[in-house]
């Protein structure tokens, strides 16, 4: 749980950053990419990255601004990573301007419970990471290049001379 602005801001500019790589990284061949026929695409999955930042944003009371549920996911990777940008700006500039460090303990309403402010910014981070992590997956089996989050990736020790770690 966030106690602190900075904090957040500090946490969200890693955070969003390592999302905007792999976004990067995407292409629109492997938008369609799945696990399961049943299972959501690549596209999906990075465009619902993506709208939830607003989503949950506005969820906690904040105005923020970017792709709403309903909005039909862009047809190209370009144009999602483009998108996950202007949200994920949003979200901080919208924390920083609406919330104070003394707030970030103050309860809301969140998906049936009442949860302090400083846990639902926890939960926007977890949430974006927890869906980064299925989209390496589904990255991976189309064959694309993924960057490293929180350590190196196989190609990354490549570059730095290194065996790839298994």
């Amino acid at each position: 749980m966030f106690r602190q602005i900075n904090d957040f801001l500090a946490d969200w500019d890693y955070e969003s950053r390592a999302t905007t790589a792999l976004l990067r990284n995407l292409t629109d061949a492997a938008l369609e990419q799945r696990v399961t026929p049943q299972g959501r695409s690549a596209g999906k999955l990075a465009w619902h990255i993506t709208q939830s930042i607003a989503g949950m944003g506005q969820e906690t009371g904040l105005h923020t601004t970017g792709p709403g549920e309903d909005d039909p996911t862009p047809a190209t990777a370009a144009a999602i990573a483009t998108r996950y940008g202007e949200a994920a700006c949003s979200l901080a500039g919208a924390v920083k301007a609406q919330w104070t460090d003394e707030m970030l303990t103050g309860e809301i309403p969140m998906y049936g419970e009442m949860w302090p402010r400083g846990k639902a910014l926890s939960a926007i981070i977890r949430h974006e990471a927890h869906h980064r992590g299925q989209l390496t997956v589904l990255m991976r089996q189309a064959g694309l290049t993924v960057p490293g989050t929180y350590g190196p990736s196989r190609e990354e020790w490549a570059g730095m001379g290194l065996p790839p770690q298994d």
